[in-house]
């Protein structure tokens, strides 16, 4: 997904027939983002914690597909309610309590937008630690990591489930 450009920011705001040729094929990438997540049945995204926040990939689809007054900030949106699992890994841990947990910027994010902003069904799979069977100085921690995997395993068929069910209803 491409970072978004002045161009297709500026479309979002501006009435089809005023697009410059720049806006209007800018924003037509962009609505084929937004119409691929309105037609979704469920959406799963894997976050990564890169430098204590979500990778630019994210960020750029997530630039893309807010559209207000049409994904966000509207009664009419299609995508309100949407089941949306965010696989949120990470390194360390920066769980509440923990020496990090102020660090922790993955899921406050992407709570605002996700939830907050576009009104979705955001549930969230968190395995922690990831780098202690790597990383040496953080041998002491593997069983740690192990329980954060193997909880996120059972998140994930749990979800799975209730997803699968939720869509065939």
């Amino acid at each position: 997904v491409p970072h978004i450009t002045a161009e297709a920011h500026t479309a979002g705001f501006a009435a089809p027939d005023t697009h410059s040729p720049e806006q209007a094929e800018a924003f037509t990438a962009r609505v084929k983002l937004i119409e691929e997540m309105e037609n979704a049945d469920a959406i799963l995204i894997g976050a990564p914690m890169y430098n204590f926040s979500i990778p630019s990939t994210l960020k750029a689809w997530l630039d893309n597909v807010v559209l207000i007054g049409r994904t966000a900030m509207t009664e009419e949106s299609k995508i309100k309610g949407t089941p949306v699992t965010v696989v949120a890994s990470r390194g360390g841990s920066y769980a509440p309590g923990t020496p990090r947990a102020g660090f922790e910027y993955v899921q406050n994010y992407l709570e605002a937008v996700l939830r907050d902003m576009l009104e979705m069904d955001l549930g969230f799979i968190v395995p922690e630690l990831t780098m202690a069977p790597s990383n040496p100085a953080m041998s002491e921690l593997v069983p740690l990591f192990e329980a954060s995997r193997d909880k996120a395993l059972q998140d994930a068929a749990a979800k799975a489930k209730d997803v699968a069910q939720r869509v065939a209803a």
